[in-house]
C-alpha cells in the first residue's frame, strides 16, 4: 500500500464480519479512502478476495464519483457475474460506463438466463449493440429468442445449456458422453430424456445415474413424473410450482412441446425473493431500488402514491367535516377519533397481508374464500369486542362518562369488524379484476376503514350523546 494510507483492522479474507459475507465496513472505508487517491493498485488489493456478489455489493454502496473512478480503475474486476449480481439501476449506470466491447466480453461465459438478466431491462438499441458483440453467434441467438418472451416469464428466466438424450442411450454412454463434451453446462442437476420429436418424457438425476451400472438404459431409470413448463408462464407461477413439489430443477417448452430451455432451483429462489420483495414495496408505494435511485427520481417515483393517499384522506376529511357541529359541541371527540380509525386500520392491515400473501401462494382461491371470509369476519368481530370493552372503559373513566364509553366501543366493534371484512374482499375483488392486490389494495383499505371509522364514531356520537 501507499504511505499514509489508513490502518485497517481484520480485513476480510474468507468471510466478513461474521464470517459468512466478505464485505466489511473497514473494508468498504478502506475502499473509498484508495478511490480517493486514485490508487489502483492498493484497489485490486483490497477487492482481490471478494466474491463476485460482494464486489457487486460494494459497487452498490458506493455513490456517484466513487463509483466511477472504481470504474475506470477496477474494470477489469467488473466481470459477467458481477453484472449479474447488481441491482437494475445500478448495473445499467456501470454498463452505460464501459465499453460495448468489454461488456460483451463480460457476459460472454454467462450462462443464458444471466445474459438476458443483464440486458433485459436496457434500451432496445443498447441491446442490439452489446449483443451484436457477442463473439458466438449461437449464444447471441439463444439470448435474442429468450428477450422475445415476455418479461417475468420462464423464457426469460431459463437457461438454454442443458443435457437431452434419448432413452434408448445406457449408463455407460451417457457418461462418456459427459466426460468428452466440452460444451457442457457449468450446473447441472438432471439429464432430460426425450423423445424422437425433442419433448422431454422423463428425467434422471445424477445420483441415480452414477449408482447404475453402465449396460442400463437411461429409460429404465429415468423419473416419469414431469413438471413441465410452458415458456410464457409468469415466473410467479414457476415458483410457486417448484415450492410445491421441491424440484431442483424443470425443463421448459416452447409452443410445439420441444424441449428449449431448463430453469433451476437457484434461479427460483432469485424470482422468490423478487416477488416477495416486489409486494411488500407495492404495499407502501415505494419501487425496489429506491434506495439505488437519486432522489429526485425517488422523490418523483413515490409521488403519485402519496397523491392518492392524499386524495383519500381529504375523502376522510369530508366526512368528519360533515359532523363539524357535533365536534365543537363535544371537544372529547375529536381526542377519541383517532383511535377508532387507527385500530380498523391496523386490523385490517392483518387481514389484507394474509390475503395477499394466501393469492400469491394460491392458498385463497374462489373455492375456499367464503370459508376465510367467515372467519376473518369472526376474528374482526371478536377483536372489536374486545378493544371495545378496553377502549369504551377508558373513555368513560377518562371523561366520567358512560354514554361516551359505549359510543367509542360501538364504533370500535363496527370499524374492526368492517376493517377484517374488507381486508379480504378488496384483494380479491382485485384479483378477480387481474389487477395485483399488493399495488392497490393498501390504499382502498385505508380509505374504507377511515371513512367507516370516522363515519360510526360521529354518528353514534350525534344520535346518544347530542
Amino acid at each position: 500500500m501507499t504511505d499514509g494510507a489508513p490502518k485497517i483492522e481484520a480485513l476480510p479474507q474468507a468471510g466478513g464480519e461474521e464470517g459468512l459475507y466478505g464485505l466489511t465496513s473497514a473494508l468498504v472505508r478502506a475502499v473509498r479512502a484508495a478511490l480517493h487517491r486514485a490508487d489502483a493498485g492498493e484497489l485490486r488489493e483490497l477487492i482481490a478476495p471478494l466474491h463476485d456478489a460482494d464486489i457487486a455489493d460494494l459497487i452498490e454502496r458506493l455513490r456517484g464519483d466513487d463509483r466511477e473512478q472504481f470504474i475506470d480503475l477496477a474494470s477489469d474486476a467488473v466481470s459477467g457475474e458481477v453484472l449479474a449480481f447488481i441491482e437494475d439501476d445500478v448495473r445499467e449506470a456501470i454498463i452505460n460506463q464501459l465499453d460495448t466491447s468489454k461488456v460483451a466480453e463480460a457476459i460472454s461465459d454467462l450462462d443464458t438466463d444471466d445474459v438476458v438478466a443483464v440486458l433485459e431491462d436496457l434500451d432496445p438499441p443498447q441491446q442490439r449493440e452489446i449483443l451484436e458483440a457477442l463473439p458466438d453467434q449461437a449464444d447471441r441467438a439463444g439470448v435474442q429468442e429468450s428477450l422475445s418472451y415476455p418479461e417475468n416469464s420462464a423464457g426469460r428466466l431459463m437457461q438454454r445449456e442443458f443435457i437431452s438424450l434419448p432413452a434408448f442411450w445406457t449408463v455407460g454412454q451417457t457418461i462418456d458422453f459427459m466426460r468428452e463434451d466440452e460444451d457442457l453446462p457449468d450446473d447441472f442437476y438432471e439429464i432430460f430424456v426425450v423423445n424422437p420429436r425433442q419433448e422431454p418424457i422423463g428425467t434422471v438425476r445424477l445420483n441415480r445415474l452414477l449408482r447404475s451400472s453402465r449396460p442400463i438404459r437411461l429409460r429404465d431409470i429415468m423419473e416419469q413424473e414431469l413438471h413441465i413448463i410452458p415458456a410464457d408462464t409468469d415466473q410467479e407461477d414457476v415458483g410457486f410450482v417448484f415450492d410445491q413439489y421441491d424440484l431442483i430443477s424443470a425443463p421448459v417448452v416452447g409452443v410445439s412441446g420441444r424441449l428449449i430451455g431448463v430453469i433451476t432451483v437457484d434461479d427460483v429462489l432469485d424470482v422468490v425473493q423478487e416477488e416477495a420483495e416486489e409486494d411488500i414495496f407495492r404495499l407502501s408505494g415505494v419501487q425496489e431500488a429506491d434506495i439505488y435511485r437519486a432522489a429526485l427520481q425517488t422523490a418523483g417515483g413515490r409521488f403519485i402514491w402519496l397523491l392518492v393517499n392524499l386524495a383519500t384522506a381529504i375523502l376522510a376529511s369530508f366526512v368528519i367535516y360533515q359532523f363539524s357541529g357535533t365536534i365543537d359541541q363535544m371537544v372529547a371527540l375529536a381526542v377519541l377519533m383517532p383511535i377508532v380509525a387507527s385500530m380498523g386500520g391496523n386490523a385490517g392491515t392483518q387481514t389484507l397481508t394474509v390475503a395477499v400473501r394466501a393469492i400469491a401462494t394460491k392458498d385463497l382461491s374462489l373455492a375456499n374464500a367464503h370459508r376465510v371470509f367467515g372467519k376473518e369476519t369472526i376474528v374482526g368481530l371478536l377483536n372489536g369486542i374486545v378493544f371495545a370493552v378496553l377502549t369504551g372503559g377508558v373513555a368513560a373513566a377518562w371523561y366520567e362518562d358512560t354514554a361516551l364509553g359505549y359510543v367509542v366501543g360501538g364504533a370500535m366493534i363496527i370499524n374492526m369488524l368492517v376493517a377484517g371484512m374488507f381486508g379480504l374482499i378488496i384483494p380479491v375483488v382485485l384479483w378477480r379484476l387481474r389487477i395485483d392486490p399488493a399495488t392497490a389494495a393498501g390504499v382502498l383499505l385505508t380509505t374504507v376503514t377511515d371513512v367507516i371509522g370516522f363515519l360510526a364514531f360521529l354518528g353514534l356520537a350525534g344520535m346518544f350523546l347530542l
